[in-house]
């Protein structure tokens, strides 16, 4: 009779998982090969930093050592003259500003609003979506130039040319695509079930907007909102062609008005060491200024995911 085969003694379930002990080898090629993937990447990561942190440390030596209360309360100086401030500068930047905002913040909500929840595919929106994406590349200058030849050429506003309206509408224009495009990303968001359960409760759809999705999207539209108001805080060129500059305290919208990026331009290229002093003092609190509205909107964006 032929005997039966052993069978095998069965493995216990500690056996099975006793592998030794796992340790990580340098020496390996792929761990070698890790290591300079991580190092090439770390070292690109900082070439890209350093043009920011270097600006920053360079204007804060130059300009923060020039802040003082009364750069907040005087008039610009006189050409050759030392002393005075940017008063008039902040105050025209944010009346420029805020002109912009409420142009550019009501259409470009209602036209992202528009492109998410009344014509998401269709070939109108379609079209909307790559006009939008066009103006966001168009240089700023272009902006300044066609608000030039279509309001401060033709005098529309009473007859006067250079203007802080101008200046505003020059200005919204160029935030227009951000809003715009943050509005209809950020209501694609909203999940679709909170439409359903507004229209199952009958609600109309101006009513499920309003009351349910804008509020749901409020934290990525604040956000774009936030970083358009930065962009045009800091614009130059379209203001020389609008707003132009004026070396008082501003006298109203439709006259010509200061700005703290036109002082910049205009002081930096004077011969003039006291002007000179004042563009990088202006640097200074414009660079602050945008810094603190960029970490706002992170702040508000962060709100998004807690």
């Amino acid at each position: 009779m032929t005997p039966f085969p052993q069978v095998p003694q069965a493995h216990s379930a500690s056996s099975l998982f006793d592998r030794g002990t796992l340790f990580f080898k340098p020496s390996l090629g792929r761990n070698l090969f890790n290591a300079i993937c991580t190092s090439i990447a770390g070292l690109f990561a900082t070439i890209a930093v350093l043009p920011l942190v270097l600006v920053l440390l360079y204007v804060l030596v130059q300009g923060g050592r020039l802040i003082t209360p009364s750069l907040f309360t005087q008039l610009p100086p006189a050409p050759g003259m030392s002393g005075g401030g940017i008063g008039n500068a902040m105050i025209g930047t944010v009346v420029v500003t805020l002109i912009a905002s409420l142009l550019a913040i009501p259409i470009g909500v209602g036209g992202g609003i528009y492109l998410s929840e009344y014509n998401r595919s269709g070939w109108f929106a379609q079209v909307v979506r790559f006009c939008n994406d066009v103006l966001a590349g168009v240089p700023s200058i272009i902006s300044g130039v066609f608000v030039y030849g279509l309001i401060v050429a033709t005098r529309i506003f009473f007859g006067q040319s250079y203007s802080a309206m101008a200046g505003g509408i020059a200005l919204s224009v160029l935030m227009l695509p951000t809003v715009i495009k943050t509005t209809d990303e950020g209501l694609k968001l909203v999940p679709q079930e909170l439409r359903w359960g507004a229209f199952g409760v009958g609600a109309s759809q101006v009513v499920t907007i309003l009351k349910v999705v804008l509020p749901a999207a409020f934290t990525p539209i604040a956000t774009g909102v936030v970083l358009a108001i930065a962009r045009a805080a800091g614009e130059t060129a379209p203001l020389i062609f609008t707003a132009l500059f004026s070396p008082f305290w501003p006298e109203g919208i439709f006259n010509p008005i200061a700005s703290m990026s036109v002082l910049i331009y205009n002081f930096a290229i004077m011969p003039y060491a006291p002007q000179n002093q004042l563009a990088w003092a202006a640097s200074f609190v414009l660079v602050a200024m945008i810094l603190a509205a960029n970490l706002f909107a992170r702040w508000i964006a962060r709100l998004n995911r807690t």
